[in-house]
């Protein structure tokens, strides 16, 4: 029961404190009552944010007789209503006004009013008179024709580029007498430095402390320094930031979502708001705020007649003489009608106090809200005036090398502790604790060299501007110290390197070389006179003198990241460049000179900025391409491909924004929106390349460990370390291997190696032994078209069938049918045979036929050869008509004999005379074309 009471108890208290938090709501939440697009009634808070409503605002006629402390409108879409309120104080004892408002979008005019305060039942402008404070408040309603103008995009696109202008008019002199402008903004926007610059910030400090990390772990200084060039630079991330930031230092009228993007990365240039900061700045400036025009944008308090486009005042005191009293028109009495019964309901100036939607009034120096023209324009964004520039970036860099200098003071000392207390071992990261004093100079120093585009371009910056004087003696003992510093130290480096290096300067001469590219277009390049000794096809348009630095002897020369104590000197200029590049830090560091002078020496001149940087900007980008001086391939790709071309790309587009060009503003905000995409991507890659460059300074950190955790990277460290090894040596990597060959199917062959011959029953016969033995006077071979001519026969030179054909018709005894074997023939068989051929062709003296003819015959002729489509032989019809032809067989001349290896078929029971050097040869047919019918009677 006890359980249930407490519980019930517990209950009501809940429900009674909700009650009670509920009712303070509703009374702290005030609410307006509004019609909607159909006519039903609704309630409406009076804190919610507006469609569109007004910012910091500025004087814009430099010399006010109002001094106006709160200027604010807003647009109310979801009620159609304009509210409006003005708060300040004036010096004139009695003046009748006429006011006017105007709103510009995108640099046209969408709404415009005139009216007269005291038909508008603003009674502290009804007559304004000094001592009396300035209270002027109204809510307007507006019908769709009076915002047809803005478009609906306007209210949902991130950074609307608009403003809203107050001006008022002394009736008795008709002049103006006031002008205040205030930008105007629907809360969307790309400013996001306390999400963006906070992750911009973190991830700088990752890399910062992998890179540190890198550069401590180890004992051996040529392994510390490869893994140490392979982590992300700081000097690479700081560079792709600052060149964000410091495209705004351009003279250019600049839309307003590029001035708002760039100030996520305000932080990396070292401009960064403090009020206390800078009001120390001011106090120490005084009232000398320089020339804010000189560098592309006016400041709040100076005079802007055109502002708007200006005003017809004849305009405005036309209408007033032809409507007197702007407020009998119907939409006046209106709001009249309205005013009259909001104010007998609640006070309006109440009413409007809760209006927490508007800006402030700009401090002097900063220019006027809504122009974003110059490096002035983009430090607006910031809140910090160009006068003060230079001693807030300076300021900020002093703390920032105070910070690392004490972080690796106490990062040693922390060490030391942590030994004492036996919590590490006591030899860890013991070279570190050793040298801890050359770390911290290093780190210093290289600061020093990350920061030198910053310093040199806001040092300039300063001399552009002018100022205070004792400003101006900072920035000169700043500017002197750091050019002198740094070239000072880049050329004692190199000094030293040749020197004791074990190099040798030598002359030469620097060619230039006259080509064509793609066979079409004239081009010149530089080429060394001791590269091109036997080249005698080049053109040369001249030459300059030049010098050759070479190794004294190459092959006892140290590489100089395996040379200790150069690393160890200089470790901080050259550890992250290639073995063949190591000089490319003094190329780094005038490279980076030219850009501030042009970026801050010609401040206010906006094509030679543009086109002088760009001229430079596209030559470093083709020489950096070519020299990739990065041992890392990743910062050669952020450094080499995208920073470069991000340089390029922006510059061309900023081109357009020249006021001179005059392009409307809805275009040059899709070119800011463009260059937004390019330098956005570039960041992203920039952000994965820090992840990956975590991630890999970790494996180099744990590369003495056995364990490896998660293990399932182990294969991918064991491939980033054969990675180093080949990068460190800074030779072309070897050719891949070549495809393996593929196998040949295996399966069933057959392959004969020797034959050797057998013994047979013809090897008896004296005939077929004396045939085998090379006597060609028993080979047989057929007739073809033979006896065609009576008295010259055609022989032909080859046979055209097979000879199982041409054995078909022999004589022999054997069954019908049945084919003639022939013996086998080995390799002494034809030799014997060649042989006896060549003596037996020497001693033959009586051609066949003539020369011409003899070459195609093959083989002797025999007697009882047939002719073609004839049953006689050559015995039978008699001799040849050639007179002094014998019937003996007859053989070619040896140069023009072609003999057939293998003798034709024969039979083994032909007869022979025995008294007869020859033998009856077989009797074949005379036609090779034609195989007659056999005889029956045979």
């Amino acid at each position: 029961m006890a359980f249930s009471f407490f519980s019930r108890s517990a209950f009501v208290l809940v429900v009674f404190l909700s009650l009670f938090q509920l009712s303070l709501s509703a009374e702290d939440n005030q609410y307006v009552q509004a019609t909607d697009a159909q006519g039903n009634t609704v309630y409406l808070r009076d804190n919610r944010r507006p469609a569109l409503y007004t910012g910091n605002f500025g004087d814009c006629l430099g010399s006010s007789n109002v001094n106006v402390t709160r200027f604010d409108a807003a647009y109310y879409k979801d009620n159609m209503t304009v509210l409006f309120h003005l708060a300040g104080n004036t010096a004139i004892k009695n003046e009748s006004l006429m006011m006017y408002i105007g709103v510009f979008a995108y640099g046209e005019s969408r709404f415009d009013l005139t009216f007269n305060p005291c038909s508008a039942n603003i009674n502290s402008l009804c007559p304004m008179r000094a001592g009396i404070p300035i209270e002027a408040n109204g809510i307007i309603p507006i019908s769709q024709s009076d915002v047809a103008g803005i478009p609906s995009i306007a209210l949902t696109i991130p950074d609307f580029e608009g403003e809203a202008i107050l001006r008022i008019f002394a009736n008795s002199t008709e002049t103006e007498i006031g002008c205040f402008s205030a930008v105007v903004t629907n809360g969307a926007t790309f400013s996001q430095p306390k999400s963006v610059g906070t992750i911009l910030g973190v991830f700088a400090a990752i890399a910062l402390f992998a890179s540190f990390a890198t550069a401590i772990y180890g004992d051996n200084i040529p392994v510390m320094r490869t893994h140490y060039a392979h982590s992300i630079s700081v000097l690479v991330v700081f560079a792709v930031f600052q060149h964000i930031f410091f495209t705004g230092a351009l003279s250019m009228n600049w839309p307003s979502v590029l001035v708002a993007f760039w100030s996520n990365y305000a932080w990396a240039g070292g401009i960064i708001y403090t009020e206390s900061m800078q009001n120390s700045i001011n106090k120490f400036i005084g009232s000398n705020k320089g020339n804010t025009t000189a560098v592309g944008a006016a400041g709040t308090g100076a005079s802007n007649e055109n502002l708007g486009g200006g005003y017809d005042i004849h305009q405005i005191y036309k209408r007033a003489l032809n409507i007197p009293g702007l407020m009998r028109r119907a939409k006046f009495n209106r709001v009249a009608r309205h005013l009259e019964r909001t104010l007998a309901k609640r006070d309006l100036a109440n009413s409007t106090d809760g209006f927490s939607w508007y800006g402030q009034p700009v401090k002097p120096g900063l220019p006027l809200p809504g122009n974003f023209s110059g490096f002035a324009g983009t430090l607006g964004q910031e809140s910090i005036p160009a006068s003060n520039a230079f001693m807030t970036g300076f300021l900020w860099f002093l703390i920032i090398l105070a910070i690392i200098a004490a972080a690796v003071v106490g990062f040693k000392w922390l060490l030391e502790g942590l030994s004492i207390a036996k919590l590490i071992k006591h030899d860890r990261l013991a070279f570190f604790r050793t040298h801890w004093l050359g770390y911290t100079a290093f780190a210093v120093l290289r600061s020093l060299f990350i920061g030198f585009f910053m310093i040199t371009f806001l040092c300039l910056f300063q001399f552009t501007y002018m100022g205070a004087s004792g400003v101006l003696a900072i920035a000169a003992i700043v500017f002197v110290v750091m050019f002198v510093g740094m070239f000072g130290l880049a050329a004692y480096a190199c000094f030293y390197r040749i020197k004791f290096g074990n190099y040798v300067s030598k002359p030469d001469r620097l060619n230039l070389e006259r080509r064509r590219v793609l066979k079409i277009i004239p081009w010149y390049s530089f080429t060394r006179a001791s590269e091109q000794l036997n080249d005698e096809e080049k053109i040369y348009a001249g030459s300059i003198p030049w010098w050759h630095v070479s190794p004294a002897a190459p092959e006892s020369t140290k590489s100089i990241h395996e040379d200790e104590d150069y690393i160890k000197k200089f470790g901080w200029l050259t550890s992250r460049f290639r073995r063949t590049r190591w000089w490319f830090f003094v190329v780094w560091l005038v490279y980076e000179f030219i850009r501030a002078c042009f970026y801050a020496g010609a401040s206010g001149h906006p094509m030679t900025q543009v086109f002088g940087l760009l001229v430079v900007e596209f030559i470093a980008f083709i020489a950096v391409i070519i020299i990739r001086p990065f041992e890392g391939q990743r910062l050669n790709a952020i450094v080499v491909y995208l920073l470069g071309f991000s340089k390029v790309a922006t510059l061309a587009l900023s081109a357009a924004f020249d006021v001179r060009f005059n392009l409307p503003r809805i275009p040059t905000t899709v070119i800011g929106i463009v260059i937004i995409v390019i330098q956005g991507i570039l960041t992203i890659v920039l952000l994965i390349a820090i992840a990956l460059g975590a991630i890999s300074s970790y494996m180099s950190v744990m590369r003495n460990r056995d364990e490896f955790k998660p293990k399932r990277w182990i294969p991918l460290r064991e491939k980033y370390f054969k990675h180093l090894d080949q990068a460190q040596k800074d030779v072309p990597p070897p050719p891949p291997p070549p495809p393996p060959v593929p196998e040949e199917p295996k399966g069933p062959y057959f392959n004969v190696n020797s034959i050797r011959r057998v013994p047979k029953i013809e090897d008896e016969d004296p005939e077929f032994v004396a045939e085998i033995g090379g006597d060609a006077s028993t080979s047989q071979i057929s007739l073809g078209m033979m006896g065609k001519h009576e008295a010259f026969p055609e022989i032909p030179t080859r046979a055209s069938r097979a000879g199982s054909i041409r054995s078909q018709m022999s004589h022999s005894s054997l069954p019908h049918g049945a084919r003639v074997h022939r013996a086998s023939w080995s390799s002494r068989d034809f030799s014997d045979f060649h042989a006896h051929e060549r003596k037996r062709t020497a001693s033959s003296t009586i051609p066949l036929v003539p020369d011409s003819e003899s070459r195609r015959v093959s083989q002797n002729i025999g007697l009882n050869t047939r002719y073609m489509n004839s049953k006689e032989s050559i015995a039978q019809r008699g001799p040849s008509p050639l007179s002094g032809v014998t019937n003996r067989p007859l053989t070619p001349p040896k140069d023009d004999r072609v003999s057939s290896p293998l003798p034709m078929p024969r039979s083994r029971n032909s007869i022979t005379s025995p008294s007869s050097p020859y033998r009856p040869p077989l009797k074949t047919l005379v036609s090779e074309n034609e195989v007659p019918i056999l005889n029956k009677q045979s």
